[in-house]
C-alpha cells in the first residue's frame, strides 16, 4: 500500500463531520482606547503627580523630565504646561493657595458674625490648610527662593489674603479701618505659626490660638 495514496484519499463528508473538532481559541480582549485628556484634566494630573513626588522624594527630585516619566507622558507635554521647573513650582504654589482660599472661605461663611468667631475661623483654616500640605509647601518656597515667577505669584496671593481679611474684619474695626501694617503683621504671624506647627515646634492648637489672639488684638487696637 502506498502511504502517499492513502493520505491523499478524500474521506467522506459524513466521516469528517463525525471527527472531533479542535476548539477555536477565543479572541484576545482588545485594550480599551486611551481617552485623550482635556488640557485642564492633564494639568490636574500633572499637579497631582508632582505633589506625590514631592512627598515621596522632595523638591530636588521634581524636574520636568522626572514628572513626565512618572505621569506617563512625553516631555513636550510637561513643557507645554509649565515651561520651566520654576513655572511648575509656581503652579504648585498657586494650586495650594486656591485650596487654602476655598477652605478659608467655607469656614468664614459658616462662622457667626462676631469678631471672635470670624478671627477663630481665619486662624483655624489658615493653620489647618498649611498642615494638610505638610512639608511640601516649605520645599516649594525654598526651591523658588529669589525666583521672579515665585515673587510675582506670592505677592499676588498675599495681597488677595490681606484684602479678604480686611473685608471680613472691617465691621469690627474702628472708624479709620484696619492699618495696612497690622494686616502684614497678621500675615507674617500666620506664616510663622503655621511653619512652626509643620516643623513640630508647637501644636496645631497652639498655633491657632496664638494666631487668633493676634488677629483679635490687631482689630481692637484699631478702635
Amino acid at each position: 500500500m502506498r502511504l502517499a495514496g492513502a493520505c491523499s484519499a478524500r474521506l467522506p463528508e459524513s466521516a469528517l463531520e463525525s471527527m472531533p473538532r479542535t476548539p477555536t481559541a477565543p479572541p484576545l480582549p482588545q485594550p480599551a482606547p486611551r481617552r485623550r485628556l482635556a488640557r485642564h484634566e492633564r494639568a490636574r494630573q500633572l499637579l497631582d503627580v508632582s505633589w506625590a513626588l514631592l512627598r515621596a522624594e522632595g523638591a530636588d527630585a521634581l524636574t520636568l523630565g522626572r514628572l513626565a516619566e512618572e505621569a506617563g507622558v512625553t516631555k513636550p507635554v510637561v513643557y507645554d504646561h509649565f515651561g520651566t521647573r520654576e513655572g511648575l513650582l509656581a503652579a504648585l504654589y498657586q494650586d495650594f493657595d486656591v485650596r487654602q482660599t476655598a477652605v478659608m472661605d467655607a469656614a468664614i461663611a459658616a462662622a457667626r458674625a462676631t469678631l471672635k468667631d470670624k478671627a477663630g475661623a481665619i486662624a483655624a483654616a489658615y493653620v489647618r490648610c498649611v498642615l494638610t500640605q505638610g512639608r511640601e509647601i516649605p520645599q516649594v518656597l525654598a526651591a523658588l527662593q529669589g525666583s521672579p515667577e515665585m515673587a510675582a505669584v506670592k505677592r499676588q496671593y498675599q495681597e488677595v489674603f490681606i484684602a479678604k481679611c480686611q473685608a471680613i474684619l472691617a465691621p469690627f474695626a474702628g472708624a479709620q479701618g484696619l492699618p495696612r501694617a497690622g494686616m502684614w503683621a497678621l500675615l507674617g504671624a500666620a506664616d510663622a505659626l503655621s511653619d512652626a506647627a509643620v516643623a513640630g515646634d508647637i501644636s496645631e492648637a497652639a498655633a491657632q490660638a496664638e494666631l487668633f489672639e493676634t488677629i483679635v488684638a490687631m482689630v481692637k487696637r484699631s478702635r
